[in-house]
């Protein structure tokens, strides 16, 4: 069973920046045939894709972060990154990491929390202004 551990989470200033990273385990086939995404959701707020990377190393982002926000993943060490610059008070989230088994190429629901099939407990990020 795959399990997932965010951390890097924390309160940080508008402006600011944080690097959250997950470490994940269990896993059934190689890393690098998981796809990777990061999600967040805001107090009554539904749930949003934030970042993705699949296993090509293609990245897609929310239209909100782009700019701002980098995904990246170590192969080697099982984990997935999400790099947050200029932080703003929207960005205030439990912030969450998801795998899931994907193609090559697999890319369109990188964002889609319905397409993922492991998840994180999820790590806090306030933003404060």
């Amino acid at each position: 069973q795959v399990q997932l551990v965010e951390s890097g989470g924390g309160s940080v200033q508008a402006g600011g920046s944080l690097r959250l990273s997950c470490a994940g385990s269990g896993y059934t086939y190689s890393y690098r045939t998981y796809c990777m995404s990061w999600f967040r959701q805001a107090q009554g707020k539904e749930r949003e894709g934030v970042a993705g990377i699949n296993s090509s190393g293609s990245t897609r982002y929310a239209d909100s972060v782009k700019g701002r926000f980098t995904i990246s993943r170590d192969n080697a060490k099982n984990m997935v990154f999400l790099e947050m610059n200029s932080l703003k008070p929207d960005d205030t989230a439990m912030y969450y990491c998801a795998a899931r088994v994907c193609v090559v190429g697999w890319y369109d629901d990188l964002l889609n929390d319905h397409a993922m099939g492991y998840w994180g407990k999820g790590t806090q990020v306030t933003v404060s202004s």
